[in-house]
């Protein structure tokens, strides 16, 4: 059986209200939450959120001094760019598996290559994907037609279902939570000189979360919403 990360998400305002259209809100937070409660996923339909971040790479200027026992480390606050790495975090939290792709941009071709790998090689045997995402503009099916062929594009199109959180509701992404603890446990204050070693260490970090199938157990519901959150919801006369 899987571990589980026992998450229980903020429950405030502020991370909810996406636009004056609360209904537009709250339906886009059910349709979330109804996805987290089906008990339907398996191998054959799965389920994976997905969030993008970015991380500079940067190398210092003056050589770090060596730690001493007991003393924190010393790193001069001067450092060199060396251009910024787009992380995009795919997770499953139902097997506890996750992949986290590093890429020099975060363009729609981006996107949908990743998506690509996501289908036809992290899960090539899945008949439909369920993924869980925030509505940047580049995450659309009109990627696909936009990286690829007509008919590679229709086949990628045909397997995935993309289910979009509201506005300021990426804390209904736990592929957002996945990222936070990449960024507590791995990538941190640290600096990265090169690349390719910032992504030797997110892989390093991947296979470790992965070996012991660390998921999520997700138990907020839209019924939690309609109590907990019940200012979002528009006002009816009875």
């Amino acid at each position: 059986m899987s571990k589980k990360n026992r998450i229980k998400p903020w429950l405030t305002e502020r991370f909810c209200i996406g636009d004056k259209d609360r209904a537009r809100v709250v339906a886009r937070m059910e349709s979330v939450l109804d996805v987290y409660q089906q008990s339907s996923f398996s191998e054959k339909h799965v389920l994976i959120c997905m969030d993008e971040a970015s991380r500079q790479i940067v190398s210092d200027v003056v050589e770090t001094l060596r730690r001493s026992p007991g003393k924190p480390q010393r790193v001069d606050d001067k450092y060199e760019r060396h251009g910024v790495r787009a992380l995009f975090m795919f997770y499953n939290p139902i097997s506890g598996w996750r992949r986290v792709g590093c890429r020099d941009s975060r363009t729609r071709s981006d996107w949908a290559e990743e998506m690509r790998q996501l289908i036809e090689v992290d899960y090539p045997d899945a008949e439909r994907l369920t993924v869980v995402c925030d509505n940047l503009n580049t995450h659309d099916v009109a990627s696909f037609y936009h990286r690829f062929d007509a008919e590679t594009a229709s086949q990628l199109r045909q397997r995935v279902e993309l289910v979009f959180t509201p506005k300021n509701g990426s804390w209904l992404n736990m592929a957002e939570m996945e990222l936070s603890i990449l960024s507590r446990q791995c990538l941190g204050s640290r600096r990265f000189s090169t690349a390719a070693e910032l992504d030797r260490e997110v892989a390093t970090w991947s296979a470790y979360r992965n070996s012991e199938r660390l998921g999520t157990n997700w138990r907020f519901t839209k019924h939690d919403a309609r109590i907990k959150l019940k200012s979002l919801y528009p006002a009816h006369d009875t």
